[in-house]
């Protein structure tokens, strides 16, 4: 049995918040912006929504404090505004911590008892109207229906458990014109991990595959692009496309390993979530007994062996991070608790194989 699920509307292109501003009249008379503090109102898509906000006659309260791996605690607090302000939807403008976050809030606003934490525990919870304007190319939050916190009692990034797509997504690639080229490199390989983990996944179909096969396609084309630091207008429209393309896949079959082993490596060790999926990803492919359809993806791509494919992942993102052996031992328990994450991985892994990777990826 194959079910495809995409439900939020995708408007791409550019002035795409402006062109459709009419698509915010149907959530409501007050929105919450959901934010963090500076990188939305340099790009331009901050007062794009503004102004297509008062175009409306929409309200607006604005939370710009959401930090990068946003914690639980700071969901609370713009959920408490939002609830203080009577908000009827929430619009996350940014990557994927702002639209992550923006997810959670539109949940704790529709159920006003709960707090941040008791999104994990109780699934099933309805949510106000999400609206979603991507800035960055890697997330795909845009058209996913999972939110990630940074839970501080537990030390760890999760999930928050609950099913809320955007209604709308607005991409506009000229919201990443002047993103620096680290950002552009983490948040590409983002992308590509999202656009991996699908392809190889349990719960991947001939849908999914078909998306992720031209995001392979999108992603290769801009490589030399991401390796020189030259990137041009027409690589961040193939980016960001790579980037939703990637979204769409996961939300039909989830994220496997290098995503659950990444946030150990995020968490403790503060690497870039982008960068900590990449820097796994050989590894990760290597570990694969039937190398099949590994190879499939290599060969779309234009690579003839993992090695060949490592080795431009290494230029991207070069390691600069060394475990010890209790730091391996103790995030391999991590992610082998972690039966999301195993369950979506196609071939049964042991404690022993996900040491490996992280060996292979961070070993002295």
């Amino acid at each position: 049995m194959i079910q495809f699920l995409m439900p939020t509307r995708v408007c791409f292109g550019e002035n795409a918040v402006i062109e459709n501003a009419a698509l915010f009249k149907a959530f409501g008379k007050k929105a919450l912006i959901v934010t963090g503090k500076r990188s939305a109102k340099r790009n331009g898509s901050y007062d794009d929504v503004l102004k297509a906000l008062e175009m409306l006659g929409i309200e607006s309260v604005l939370f710009d404090d959401i930090e990068e791996n946003p914690s639980c605690e700071t969901v609370d607090k713009a959920a408490a505004v939002a609830k203080a302000a009577e908000v009827d939807f929430a619009i996350g403008i940014g990557g994927g911590s702002p639209m992550d976050a923006s997810k959670a809030i539109a949940v704790l606003v529709k159920n006003p008892t709960l707090k941040a934490r008791d999104l994990f525990t109780t699934p099933g919870l309805e949510a106000i109207p999400v609206i979603a304007v991507a800035t960055t190319s890697g997330t795909g939050s845009e058209v996913t229906q999972y939110a990630i916190m940074t839970d501080h009692v537990d030390q760890t990034k999760k999930n928050y458990g609950q099913t809320v797509f955007p209604e709308v997504a607005f991409l506009d690639p000229k919201y990443t014109y002047d993103m620096p080229i680290s950002v552009t490199i983490n948040t590409a390989v983002d992308a590509f991990s999202h656009l991996g983990e699908g392809y190889l996944g349990a719960k991947a179909s001939p849908f999914s595959d078909s998306l992720a096969e031209k995001g392979f396609e999108l992603f290769a084309a801009c490589i030399p692009a991401l390796l020189k630091g030259e990137v041009t207008h027409e690589d961040r429209k193939s980016l960001m496309e790579a980037s939703t393309l990637g979204g769409m896949v996961i939300a039909q079959t989830g994220t496997s390993l290098p995503h659950g082993m990444g946030y150990a490596m995020t968490y403790n060790k503060h690497v870039p979530h982008g960068m900590a999926n990449g820097q796994l990803f050989a590894a990760f492919l290597k570990a694969f007994k039937d190398q099949s359809k590994v190879m499939k993806m290599l060969n779309k791509m234009g690579f003839e062996t993992i090695e060949a494919f490592e080795s431009v992942l290494k230029q991207l993102i070069p390691v600069t991070v060394t475990l010890t052996e209790e730091e391996i031992e103790t995030f391999t328990k991590g992610m082998t608790s972690n039966q999301a994450k195993l369950k979506n991985h196609p071939e049964t892994v042991s404690d022993e194989e996900i040491s490996g990777i992280y060996k292979q990826s961070y070993g002295a």
